[in-house]
């Protein structure tokens, strides 16, 4: 078969490795356009556009997917198969265009979790376990017929990171698996209709003020969301009139006495929040300003009095 990979970050660096070293034949990589960053506005090339030059791959870098010369260019690659892991949003022109169809690799049991951060909701929700799941695309984001799945249990302590490594070596063994099945016509496709005894869960897109804790909620809400937006985007909250990101924490679930949101600490070892029914200790955080330190290191340097 012939194979084109479409994707972006880390996630899907796994995913193509994966292929690759199952012998495949990737005839072209799809991923986004270099992009300037940092003070020098130096441009940045994707994970998968490193790892796809470092393998002597065809590499196409589309503005726009409905562009009429990269329509011509991914026609030409005449790919039987391709696959999309952590991608854009393709047009019908686009996943429609291979004979065997086109095939993409989510981090959710789908239909939970559609969306752009699944694995972020998943954590902030309170799962006790997440996975993997291929499916053929269809127009609706998501949505399409799920041919394989793998489950994964999420550790009470485990934040978004660390799950998202977890899925990440999970999801290339099953994407691997599903490109396989698919060549040999060994597979049965089951239509996403047919879970329609959950309430499903949705993964939207994180922007910052979904990242302010409000220490109102109860004590599991607030360490909940800590962890599933650790290290990216970050939980924060407003301490000594500056932001403060929170990376790691544990939690106390003990009668604070003290109002949400107040704060205790020997100003040496611990700094805790308390929430509605408990604290929350912060272990790893990043004051506005300031690197990222554990909080013997930030205690050390501020003065609460």
């Amino acid at each position: 078969m012939r194979i084109v990979f479409m994707g972006t970050p880390d996630f899907a660096v796994a995913s193509l490795a994966a292929l690759l070293n199952a012998g495949f034949d990737i005839v072209g990589v799809v991923t986004a356009p270099d992009k300037p960053a940092g003070r020098g506005q130096k441009l940045n090339e994707s994970a998968v556009k490193k790892y796809a030059m470092e393998n002597n791959l065809k590499v196409l870098q589309p503005e726009k997917l409905k562009n009429p010369q990269f329509i011509d260019e991914l026609r030409s690659l005449n790919a039987d198969l391709q696959v999309v892991v952590a991608f854009r949003m393709l047009p019908e022109i686009v996943w429609d265009m291979p004979q065997k169809g086109t095939i993409n690799l989510h981090a959710s049991l789908l239909p939970q979790y559609r969306g752009a951060a699944p694995i972020n909701w998943a954590i902030i929700n309170g799962e006790k376990e997440s996975g993997v799941s291929t499916f053929f695309l269809k127009q609706q984001i998501d949505t399409g017929n799920v041919l394989f799945t793998e489950k994964l249990v999420i550790a009470d302590d485990m934040t978004a990171g660390e799950l998202h490594d977890e899925l990440m070596g999970l999801g290339a063994n099953l994407l691997t698996k599903t490109v396989k099945a698919v060549e040999n016509n060994d597979y049965r496709e089951k239509p996403q209709e047919s879970f329609n005894d959950q309430d499903l869960k949705h993964a939207p897109k994180i922007f910052k003020e979904d990242c302010k804790i409000d220490w109102n909620l109860v004590n599991d809400v607030v360490y909940n969301k800590i962890r599933g937006l650790s290290p990216y985007p970050t939980a924060f909250t407003q301490f000594l009139d500056k932001g403060l990101k929170i990376y790691k924490a544990s939690k106390e679930n003990t009668e604070p006495g003290i109002s949400a949101g107040a704060f205790l600490s020997d100003g040496k070892t611990y700094l805790k929040f308390a929430t509605k029914n408990g604290f929350i200790s912060v272990k790893e955080i990043q004051q506005e300003g300031k690197k990222k330190m554990f909080i013997e290191d930030f205690l050390r340097g501020i003065r609460l009095d």
